[in-house]
């Protein structure tokens, strides 16, 4: 299987997963910045999106917890550009993304398109604060993270 290489293949790649995989492989973005948001809400958001098996109870409570975060941390980042809190805000925006319940998610693009731009904003957010860069972009971690969950499902990999 070939390695996901850019955003075209990835958006692909993503469109094509079921629903149940897509929140799965969203919660994996979402837990790649995970450290950068302590609050346990966003932790079980992440875990309970990550499990296949969840009810649609728990996703929809898991949603609404992380909704609350989004909202708290987006009025607490302000306008004095707290990068580290802006980095949270996002973190809490991709576990919402992942966990997003199939009917508000439906025509507005992919729950793990979203969970990935979210978790890309995070650790933008991450560098900034920091003032470093690097040279490997939260975008390759992810591409290698969806290469390897449809390595794993056995599922071919982007289109050439």
């Amino acid at each position: 299987m070939e390695t996901i290489t850019h955003d075209r293949e990835f958006k692909q790649a993503l469109d094509s997963l079921s629903a149940t995989e897509q929140r799965v492989v969203g919660s994996r973005f979402a837990e790649n910045v995970l450290a950068l948001n302590d609050d346990f809400r966003v932790r079980r958001v992440v875990e309970v999106a990550g499990n296949p098996g969840a009810t649609e109870e728990e996703l929809a409570s898991a949603y609404k917890g992380a909704r609350s975060v989004v909202v708290e941390t987006y009025t607490a980042c302000g306008h004095d550009a707290e990068w580290l809190a802006q980095a949270g805000h996002f973190v809490a925006a991709a576990a919402a993304a992942a966990a997003l319940p199939v009917a508000e998610g439906a025509g507005a693009g992919s729950s793990a398109w979203r969970a990935a731009m979210h978790a890309r904003m995070a650790r933008t957010c991450e560098m900034i604060a920091s003032g470093e860069g690097g040279t490997h972009t939260e975008a390759e971690e992810q591409y290698a993270i969806l290469t390897a969950f449809l390595q794993a499902a056995g599922r071919p990999g982007p289109a050439a």
